[in-house]
């Protein structure tokens, strides 16, 4: 099995939508297995660890901050603080695994509201892409086929689950059950369990008649409280399908509410408001187009003329300022053919000079066409007033009625839009008959829902009247039947039990013997006195680990250090996954709590790229810090990082690409 990739959306700090790439990388067949999260504490990242085990397991998950709440109202709590009402919460998470020979992408995704309806989330199941009804239905049993969760501990653990193993002389109750999965010891008790029914049934066949008597009445009232723990479950079937019939019910009668109008019919009255604040907004920004028609706005429309208007006072003022300069443009020629005329010039050059010279004072001072365009008459004042308002004033206002003309297309929109809404709203008398038949509907519901918890709380106590009445058979037998061939049944029935009870010890040793090597040989591999510790000892009875040095002389559990004692437990849980034979990712919350810079190298050179095809650490700079991040750099072990921003005034963390260093 492979992570391809988690979402988180509004769930504990991760506020919208936030996808994360868990993907391996493989470059030249050399595996780059770790994902590395960084984050503070507080920031989020047990919270990643959680969005794991609820995608997976649902309400089974052993989530860090569930405790004892109920499932409904640790859904309520998981929902980011900042989510609005209407907006969903939901964990997605994406993995291949191999099923019958194939390849198969399975997309898991848990969503829910702030109160979620009957107090679950709702549950869709992808294969490759693709809905799969018999998936859904199942997948409590099917996820138990490649990732049980009896065992989903020794896979994703977290820093407080290797200390508390670490400081106890016995394993918790929940490495307990999985290694009791692992080594197969279930099956024995089962066919233990299996003997003492046999037994009972042959004591009650060699019983004589007032035993008999007496075990025939043990017997009925134990097939009486049988058949009445039978019927309150065919009970409880039945309430189910009618409720969910009557879910059915409901969930139409709130479609045709909705199709009919119903939903708007009840929000008519706010539709309305909403209407006549728009038509305000219309009112207002039509009078605003009616203000700017009243100033320079009309000018646009001749805008063209205006600029011509421009270029014609300019020319004039232009030929005006050279009109009256021409008497000093005169004198100024003058002065020049007098000064030319002591130069060494010819008499032809200077002739040319002067013919030049009175042609342009005749073509700017006399020029008729210049005198027959000039028509406006327009003085300094006037023409920098035209400017002005070509320049500055009518494109700012040409900008501003363009700006309200849009608004208000926009706010006509939104008239049109509340329009056609009140225009479909259900009439009062529709609306009311509408609105009781969802009434009814969920009334109907929320009785049959209460019927089946009484059904269930029946049912719970025709079990318990069953049990003890089974309890009593098996105390009257043992107690009151002292015969013979009785006794040769218990007899053999005891033999058996003892063989079993052998055949259990050596199973139990088998299997040991396989996880004791695999233990040794992780913990040796990680811990740097490589002479401690010789051989590693699980004891069949609790499970608990007893060391022994090369001499054979035990090593008591004291000596070693807190980081030592952190090895020994992450050496037990790393065989356990090894003999478990199943390749699952391996996730690790805060994973070099209480390591040395020894112990923390070993771990981040033997362990990290190595646990798996597939390693999830998620770490705080002081554990994973500049040197132990560079050195499994170094390895080519890291395929991505991440980094857990968290925003402590708004309480929301933000992922982004890279590590602290």
């Amino acid at each position: 099995m492979i992570f391809l990739e988690l979402t988180v959306e509004n769930f504990g700090p991760y506020r919208g939508k936030q996808v994360i790439d868990l993907r391996p990388q493989i470059n030249d067949n050399v595996i780059s297995p770790i994902v590395l999260f960084g984050g503070m504490n507080g920031g989020g990242k047990t919270t990643l660890m959680d969005a794991m085990r609820l995608a997976l397991y649902g309400q089974r998950a052993q989530c860090s901050t569930r405790g004892s709440l109920s499932y409904p109202d640790f859904l309520k709590q998981a929902v980011n603080k900042h989510t609005l009402p209407h907006e969903e919460t939901s964990v997605e998470l994406l993995f291949e695994h191999i099923v019958q020979n194939m390849q198969v992408q399975f997309r898991v995704k848990r969503r829910w509201t702030r109160n979620p309806k009957n107090g679950k989330d709702i549950l869709g199941i992808l294969i490759d892409d693709w809905p799969d009804s018999a998936w859904l239905e199942t997948w409590d049993e099917r996820i138990e086929d490649f990732f049980p969760i009896g065992i989903s501990n020794l896979f994703l653990f977290d820093g407080e689950q290797v200390k508390e193993l670490a400081d106890l002389d016995t394993p918790p109750t929940v490495v307990v059950q999985a290694i009791q999965s692992l080594l197969g010891l279930e099956l024995a008790e089962r066919l233990a369990l299996d003997l003492d029914i046999l037994a009972n049934r042959k004591r009650k066949q060699l019983a004589d008649s007032k035993e008999l008597a007496d075990l025939e009445a043990i017997e009925n009232k134990l097939n009486r409280y049988k058949s009445e723990w039978e019927n309150a479950e065919k009970a409880i079937l039945n309430l189910k399908e009618k409720a969910g019939i009557a879910k059915k019910r409901l969930y139409a009668a709130k479609e045709k509410f909705k199709l009919e109008g119903g939903k708007i019919a009840g929000e008519r009255s706010q539709l309305e408001q909403q209407l006549e604040h728009e038509r305000e907004k219309a009112k207002q920004q039509r009078d605003n187009l009616c203000e700017l028609a009243g100033d320079y706005l009309p000018l646009a429309l001749i805008t063209p003329l205006l600029l011509q208007a421009k270029t014609q006072g300019e020319q004039e003022l232009n030929w005006q300022k050279a009109k009256v300069a021409q008497d000093v443009i005169k004198e100024r020629d003058q002065r020049l053919f007098q000064y030319l005329e002591q130069l060494n010039i010819t008499l032809k050059q200077l002739e040319n000079i002067k013919l030049y010279l009175e042609d342009d004072y005749h073509k700017l001072t006399d020029n008729p066409e210049n005198q027959e365009t000039l028509f406006l008459g327009l003085d300094d004042k006037v023409l920098q007033q035209l400017k002005t308002v070509l320049e500055h004033q009518l494109p700012s206002q040409i900008q501003s009625s363009q700006d309200r003309v849009e608004a208000l297309r926009s706010i006509e929109d939104a008239i049109s839009s509340l329009d056609r809404q009140l225009a479909v709203a259900a009439p009062p008398e529709v609306y009311e008959q509408l609105l009781e038949t969802v009434s009814q509907a969920q009334t109907e519901l929320t009785k049959l829902e209460t019927a089946i918890e009484e059904a269930e709380e029946r049912c719970k106590k025709c079990q318990a009247q069953y049990e003890k009445a089974k309890k009593d058979l098996e105390k009257y037998s043992q107690n009151t039947i002292d015969r013979k061939n009785v006794n040769h049944i218990i007899d053999s029935v005891a033999k058996v039990q003892s063989t079993l009870k052998v055949f259990k010890e050596k199973l139990t040793l088998k299997k040991l013997n396989k996880l004791e090597v695999e233990v040794t040989e992780c913990f040796r591999y990680l811990l740097h006195k490589s002479d401690l510790v010789h051989r590693v000892i699980i004891q069949t009875e609790d499970f608990s680990l007893s060391l022994y040095d090369p001499q054979g002389q035990p090593v008591e559990k004291h000596r070693l250090s807190a980081g030592e004692k952190q090895l020994l437990a992450i050496a037990f849980l790393w065989g356990l996954a090894r003999v478990s034979g199943r390749n699952l990712p391996i996730a690790i919350d805060t994973p070099l709590g209480r390591l040395d810079s020894s112990h923390r190298q070993n771990l981040i050179e033997r362990y990290f790229p190595a646990a798996s095809h597939q390693v999830i650490l998620l770490s705080t700079d002081t554990e994973i810090a500049e040197k132990e991040v560079n050195s499994l750099r170094e390895q080519d072990a890291i395929a991505r990082e991440y980094l857990l921003k968290y925003d402590p005034k708004q309480r929301q963390t933000r992922i982004e690409p890279g590590y602290f260093f």
